[in-house]
């Protein structure tokens, strides 16, 4: 265990045993008067020490945050000292990421066990936050107990539909060679203006080593099929009682906002609110002149506002 102390926030670093005997890196921002906790879930190719200011205003303002590398992505899949033997980047399936997922949650409910836990995520479909796939999946399912440990829900820029979709049949060759190879790496093209209208975050993203611009057969596979699974059916399972807040830039041009419209006309939870944020991009946590700060600043308010109703 370390601590870490940068310009912004001070955060408690740790390698811990997961599912599968996987060691994952972590970051926990403690508050000082603790409120609520978040357990956030970083996106597709990045990993959780990009969100470091964020999540110190988080903590600031009485949010602990509990934040881990994914499986196959971040320290956690490419740290070469400490990740898990015989691990690589995008080594990784549904099954796992949900068992990892719900190891998490449990464990910050160890930790914090007086505390209304939210779930955060960005992007990546596969992720519980990210798209309410965690929560309406029936394959594999979340336990009972993992969802009545949750007080909400915050999804941010969720992929439920691309808005330039893989051609069907480039899908099915993929999937097939998938089956056989599927850790095979493929080019996954990201246009690395599209994440915010700030250039510096844009080639810092760009030239990043930890975020690499591939992905595995499998990986991609499950996603884009994930995708389409939880808007067409999966989103009938939502729980009523658990809160959502949505948020998307209406400028997003790694995922859809009229996807995450249609999810969120569809979902059947009783409270439920969706943020639009006029011309922003996929990276609202990164958006320049006033547009982070405002974007962090919506998440803080509806979560403690949650938090009074625990």
């Amino acid at each position: 265990m370390a601590t870490s102390t940068s310009e912004s926030s001070t955060f408690t670093e740790e390698w811990l045993l997961g599912p599968e005997d996987t060691h994952f890196y972590t970051r926990t921002y403690t508050a000082s008067s603790p409120r609520a906790v978040v357990l956030f879930i970083h996106g597709f190719a990045e990993y959780v020490g990009r969100y470091e200011w964020a999540h110190g205003i988080y903590s600031s303002r009485g949010i602990t945050v509990f934040a881990f590398d994914q499986r196959g992505f971040g320290r956690t899949g490419m740290d070469e000292e400490n990740r898990s033997p015989g691990y690589t980047y995008c080594k990784t399936t549904f099954r796992e990421q949900f068992a990892d997922i719900d190891w998490a949650l449990k464990l910050v409910h160890k930790r914090f066990p007086k505390l209304p836990i939210f779930l955060m995520g960005h992007s990546m479909v596969w992720l519980l936050s990210a798209s309410g796939s965690f929560p309406t999946r029936t394959s594999p399912p979340p336990t009972q107990e993992s969802i009545s440990l949750l007080s909400g829900v915050v999804a941010t820029s969720p992929l439920l539909v691309q808005p330039s979709p893989v051609p069907r049949p480039v899908r099915f060759v993929a999937g097939m060679v998938g089956k056989l190879f599927p850790l095979m790496l493929v080019p996954a093209p990201v246009n690395s203006d599209a994440l915010t209208h700030d250039r510096m975050v844009n080639e810092a993203a760009e030239k990043d080593p930890m975020c690499p611009k591939t992905v595995s057969l499998k990986a991609l596979d499950e996603v884009l099929g994930g995708c389409e699974q939880v808007l067409r059916k999966d989103y009938k399972h939502w729980p009523k009682n658990l809160p959502l807040l949505l948020v998307h830039g209406t400028a997003d041009k790694m995922t859809s906002y009229a996807a995450s419209q249609e999810f969120f006309a569809k979902v059947d939870a009783q409270d439920k609110e969706f943020k639009a944020f006029e011309d922003g991009y996929h990276e609202l946590v990164h958006e320049p002149d006033g547009v982070k700060e405002k974007f962090v600043d919506e998440c803080i308010t509806w979560i403690l506002a949650h938090s009074k109703q625990t």
